[in-house]
C-alpha cells in the first residue's frame, strides 16, 4: 500500500483534527483525485504525435490515457470541433497515492533549479494545480524514447472546503511549497 495512504490514515488526520478543530474524522480533507492532463498543439497537423503523448502519459501515470477533443472550432488555430488535441488520465485510490508519493518524493526533485512549487495556485474551493515543463523528470520515461519534450498539467482535487485546509492537507503531504 502507497505511503501517503497510510501517512494520511495516521499522522495526517491527527494534525488537521488538531489545527482546524474537526469534531468528526469525516470532516478532515482527503485528497479525492489526481487529473494529469497533456495539451498537444502539434496534433492537429500530426496524429502521431499524439500517440507519441499518450504513450508517455501511461508510463507516468501507470493507467490508460483518454484522449481530449477540442469543443470548439477555431479557425486562426486550424482547429475544428471535434479533434483530437490532448490527453488526460483522473487518477483515483491507490493509483492516485501512488502517483502523488513519485511525484513528490522522486519527480519534482529532478526539476532544474527547482526552488518549491507555487504556494499560490489554489482555486478558492481547495484543489491545486501544478504546471510541470517536461515529462523527463519523471524516472520511468526513457530519455532515448522521447521524441519531443513536453509539459502537463497536474490538478489535485480534494474535499477540502477552503485553500487554507487544502494548503494544509498538501503540505503534510511533503509538497515541497515555495517560501
Amino acid at each position: 500500500m502507497a505511503r501517503l495512504k497510510e501517512m494520511y490514515r495516521g499522522e495526517i488526520t491527527e494534525a488537521m483534527i488538531k489545527k482546524f478543530g474537526y469534531k468528526n474524522v469525516m470532516e478532515v480533507p482527503k485528497l479525492d483525485k489526481i487529473v494529469v492532463n497533456m495539451g498537444v498543439g502539434e496534433a492537429k497537423e500530426n496524429a502521431k504525435v499524439l500517440d507519441s503523448a499518450v504513450r508517455d502519459m501511461e508510463i507516468i501515470t501507470g493507467q490508460k490515457a483518454v484522449l481530449t477533443k477540442a469543443k470548439k472550432s477555431v479557425a486562426n488555430f486550424k482547429l475544428r470541433e471535434g479533434m483530437a488535441i490532448g490527453c488526460k488520465v483522473t487518477l483515483r485510490g491507490e493509483k492516485m497515492y501512488e502517483f502523488a508519493d513519485r511525484l513528490i518524493n522522486l519527480a519534482l526533485p529532478r526539476v532544474r533549479d527547482f526552488r518549491g512549487v507555487n504556494p499560490n495556485a489554489f482555486d478558492g474551493r481547495g484543489n491545486y494545480a501544478l504546471g510541470i515543463k517536461e515529462q523527463l523528470i519523471f524516472p520511468e520515461v526513457e530519455y532515448d524514447k522521447v521524441d519531443k519534450v513536453r509539459g502537463m498539467d497536474i490538478i489535485f482535487v480534494t474535499t477540502a472546503k477552503t485553500d487554507e485546509e487544502a494548503r494544509e492537507l498538501l503540505t503534510l503531504f511533503n509538497m515541497p511549497f515555495a517560501k
